[in-house]
């Protein structure tokens, strides 16, 4: 596992994401953390089944329905909601996740780590780009 300093700019430099928990509630990390990437220039998918699009960029249901592999899958949902992704996550060939504040637990770590996933957790691409 890469050092954690290592790993975050490792993902901060792949330009291709998908943002699982993606939302059109403007005041919501979901929203926040989509905008915030597309503001920086990478191309940011977001994942949500309950929209059809955000900002009128189309909206994902699944990480299976994007048009590309992301190099990064953000989460900004509850960690026992991100154990049953991460089987589609290792299908697709993603290799790095990037968990927001309270998006992780020491069994989404653990069970992430054992299916080969570099996995940031507890740190905010908000924070890290400079909000």
């Amino acid at each position: 596992m890469e050092n954690r300093e290592i790993l975050k700019r490792t993902m901060l430099n792949k330009k291709v994401w998908a943002v699982v928990g993606a939302t059109v509630k403007k005041d919501k990390y979901g929203y926040k953390v989509w905008k915030k990437l597309e503001e920086n220039g990478y191309e940011a998918y977001p994942i949500n089944p309950n929209y059809e699009e955000i900002d009128g960029k189309k909206c994902y249901s699944s990480l299976k329905a994007l048009p590309q592999k992301p190099d990064v899958v953000n989460f900004i949902i509850p960690p026992e909601a991100i154990l049953d992704i991460l089987p589609t996550a290792k299908e697709i060939g993603v290799e790095y996740l990037w968990c927001q504040p309270g998006a992780a637990n020491q069994k989404l770590v653990l069970e992430a780590e054992r299916l080969g996933f570099n996995i940031a957790y507890n740190v905010c691409v908000l924070v890290e780009l400079g909000e």
